[in-house]
């Protein structure tokens, strides 16, 4: 739409003109989305970084400060911990965890303090044990019952 406003006319009546002549000429048919719902988030407040958010939503991205993407790494380390099935692969998940949970306690964090400090290795081997016998010891109750 290069055409400019012509002096006298109302912004709104203008508009309203070019909108009706681009129908006419069919120049809003083929536009992707037509005829589907609007995408959910549209009646919110604008925010100038939608395309940002909607292209990260469409390639599957997320980008959280580093610092509190090593927590949700640590997390879930420790989660995988707890499920691994030897005690040689814990070791060497929390140690792994460790290695960059120092690193990054030792070096200005950028973006919001780290707030957590290294696993030990041997409490988490101690629970995954735990967890692992009261699992074993509840499979071989059920297993005895429905015998």
């Amino acid at each position: 739409m290069t055409e400019r406003k012509p002096p006298g006319v109302p912004f709104e009546s203008w508009v309203d003109k070019q909108i009706r002549d681009a129908e006419r000429r069919g120049e809003f048919d083929q536009l992707p989305g037509a005829g589907k719902p609007l995408p959910p988030g549209t009646d919110t407040v604008y925010d100038e970084l939608w395309w940002i958010k909607a292209k990260m939503a469409r390639e599957g991205l997320s980008v959280l400060p580093p610092t509190l993407a090593l927590r949700k790494e640590a997390e879930d380390a420790l989660a995988a911990a707890y499920a691994a099935p030897s005690e040689r692969i814990v070791r060497k998940i929390i140690t792994d965890v460790n290695v960059k949970l120092r690193d990054m306690m030792f070096k200005p964090p950028p973006g919001p303090p780290l707030g957590m400090k290294p696993y030990d290795v041997e409490a988490v081997v101690r629970e995954w044990r735990e967890r692992r016998a009261a699992t074993d010891h509840t499979c071989r109750s059920r297993s005895d019952s429905s015998r």
